[in-house]
């Protein structure tokens, strides 16, 4: 087990959650500093802005260093803290298809998180094209995994669950917050399922228990 790793997190947010699921489906050990973003700012002062100038959470310490951007600290954990490197495969076809959906979770799905961060915590932007933006998202991924059970396959990059899973299943899980209805992605619900069976699986207030 893992000593020295300390997560700053804020309960609510989606981006801690991917983190927090990484270090709990690791079986890592961490300590949690709580950060009061909605409605203290405290991820905005000057403590945290030495960590991570940009201003965003998660922000993980692991002993002498200190990162941000959770797709980075999920490819991190993988490669610092799995033994056994299937939660980011080190080489071929899975190594650039985990790397894909990490870079399409980092981009497409930034507007996930707005718009539920809008609709719980009153944030700036526009609704329906939040909404229209986070659908088209859902949508690919929901695509992807219909092609994928087509042929077999469970998980979004590989034979099995990876950093990919763990970075994406929020952004679905959570998407009912701002009006998502899962019924029209069956092939995220049945993906869901499976990743909420997974050893190590934690949840957070808003995910369902699907049927």
């Amino acid at each position: 087990m893992s000593k020295g790793l300390v997560l700053y997190n804020y309960e609510l947010d989606e981006s801690c959650y991917k983190v927090r699921l990484a270090l709990s489906l690791l079986g890592l050990q961490w300590q949690a500093v709580a950060v009061d973003v909605f409605p203290g700012n405290e991820h905005l002062s000057p403590t945290f802005l030495a960590m991570n100038p940009a201003g965003r959470l998660p922000i993980l310490r692991d002993r002498d260093v200190v990162l941000h951007g959770t797709e980075a600290i999920l490819a991190h954990l993988a490669r610092a803290h799995d033994p056994s490197g299937k939660w980011l495969p080190a080489q071929g076809a899975e190594f650039a298809e985990v790397m894909q959906w990490l870079i399409f979770s980092a981009h497409d799905l930034g507007a996930t998180i707005a718009a539920r961060q809008h609709s719980l915590f009153g944030t700036p932007g526009d609704e329906p094209s939040l909404y229209a933006a986070s659908s088209r998202a859902i949508r690919i991924m929901d695509d992807h995994m219909t092609a994928r059970g087509f042929a077999q396959m469970e998980w979004f990059a590989a034979g099995h669950p990876t950093m990919a899973d763990v970075a994406l299943f929020p952004a679905y899980a959570l998407s009912r917050d701002f009006g998502i209805d899962h019924d029209e992605y069956p092939a995220l619900r049945r993906w869901g399922r499976r990743f909420r069976a997974l050893p190590g699986f934690r949840t957070m207030p808003g995910i369902p228990d699907y049927h």
